[in-house]
C-alpha cells in the first residue's frame, strides 16, 4: 500500500489536480489499483454541475493517467529520474457507463499491455461499489524534459 505523501512525491500534479488518494495494490511493471475519494468540496463541482454534481469524464481519464504514471515511476528503469516525463499520447475506446457523484469512492485499475523504451500502453478500468463506471486504453510517450524544450 502506498499513502498520499509518497503519491505526491511521484506525481507532478498538485492540488487541485492530484486525483489519487491511495494505492491499494501494486505489481511492479504489471498492475496497480488506486483509490480516489470524490468529495463535493472539490472545485470542479462549483461549475459541473452545481445543481446535479457529476465528476467530469475528462477528470476520470486524468485519474487513470495519474495511476498509470505512479505505476511507471515505480517500475521503469527511469523511475528515479525526475527529468523523465510521461505524456498522455492517446485515449482509445473510452466508455463511461455510469456517472460518478460526490461521496463516491472510485477504484482505478491499470494493467500494462505493453512497455517499450519510448512509450507504454495500458488498459484502465474504473469502478464504484464494484460496478464499472469507465474504461479506456491509454497510450503514453516517455521523454526527457530537456528533449521537450525547444531552443
Amino acid at each position: 500500500m502506498m499513502l498520499f505523501e509518497e503519491i505526491r512525491s511521484l506525481l507532478p500534479q498538485k492540488y487541485p489536480f492530484l486525483f489519487i488518494d491511495k494505492v491499494i495494490e501494486f505489481e511492479e511493471g504489471k498492475r496497480i489499483v488506486c483509490v480516489k475519494n470524490v468529495s463535493g468540496n472539490e472545485p470542479v463541482f462549483v461549475g459541473h454541475f452545481p445543481d446535479f454534481a457529476i465528476m467530469p469524464g475528462v477528470l476520470i481519464i486524468e485519474a487513470m493517467a495519474q495511476a498509470s504514471i505512479i505505476l511507471f515511476r515505480k517500475s521503469l528503469p527511469t523511475k528515479n529520474n525526475r527529468d523523465t516525463v510521461f505524456l498522455l499520447a492517446s485515449v482509445n475506446n473510452a466508455r463511461f457507463t455510469k456517472p460518478v457523484f460526490p461521496g463516491d469512492q472510485i477504484f482505478i485499475e491499470i494493467t500494462v499491455e505493453k512497455i517499450v523504451s519510448k512509450g507504454a500502453i495500458v488498459q484502465a478500468a474504473v469502478a464504484v461499489d464494484e460496478k464499472a463506471v469507465a474504461k479506456a486504453t491509454l497510450t503514453f510517450g516517455i521523454a526527457d524534459k530537456s528533449s521537450l524544450i525547444s531552443s
